[in-house]
């Protein structure tokens, strides 16, 4: 499995290392459900991030995790049958409660022996790779639950890199402030993380060796 983590979104005219040259048309599951507090923005972003993976050799489809709440053993099925995983920005917190509640780190875990398939993501996306959202919540409101969403979720992480990524540091972003107060809090504290500026990305296209 690859791994795509990004500060913000892609560039059309940029093709990322993490994702392979295919000649045949992948398939992307676009998810959205860091936006679940944020609904006005939903579709416009969609239409940008699947028009950019579209220039790249995807085809896309919304994984909407929502609908995996009730049927988290139908989630594994769901996620062989794509060859990229992205997963857009807003409430980190958010994600991880909507990817605890499905049982996505499991199932995610079932596909990294498949060397041509990619988690990847920008911002929320990118933060829940770690261990833990700890220093993010001088970003994101832990405390947003959207409708639907069970109290008792906690917000775990997909443990698919050993540092925590702080996004949008020292960039042109209203988050930019957040991210400083953030990697501050996480050198203090001797924890492990990666700050990333807008731009910036990790490309690991193996994950079963070293992660730096």
């Amino acid at each position: 499995m690859r791994l795509l983590l990004s500060s913000w979104f892609l560039s059309p005219d940029s093709r990322p290392s993490a994702l392979p040259s295919t000649l045949r048309t992948g398939r992307a599951g676009i998810v959205l459900n860091a936006l679940d507090g944020y609904g006005p923005s939903r579709a416009r972003d969609y239409a940008r991030e699947r028009r950019t993976l579209e220039t790249f050799g995807y085809s896309c489809e919304e994984l909407d995790l929502r609908d995996y709440f009730s049927a988290p053993k139908e989630l594994p099925k769901r996620l062989a049958d794509l060859d990229l995983v992205w997963a857009l920005g807003g409430n980190a917190f958010v994600l991880a409660r909507a990817m605890t509640q499905t049982g996505f780190r499991d199932a995610l875990h079932e596909q990294q022996r498949r060397a041509e398939f990619t988690y990847g993501g920008y911002s929320a996306g990118a933060c829940v790779a770690g261990p833990d959202l700890q220093g993010i919540d001088l970003m994101d409101d832990p405390t947003v639950l959207p409708e639907g969403y069970p109290p008792a979720a906690a917000p775990d992480c997909l443990l698919l890199v050993p540092y925590r990524i702080v996004p949008h540091w020292r960039s042109e972003h209203p988050e930019a402030d957040g991210a400083e107060r953030a990697a501050v809090h996480l050198a203090e504290s001797g924890l492990s993380h990666r700050c990333l500026r807008d731009g910036e990305a990790v490309n690991i296209h193996d994950t079963t060796g070293p992660v730096n």
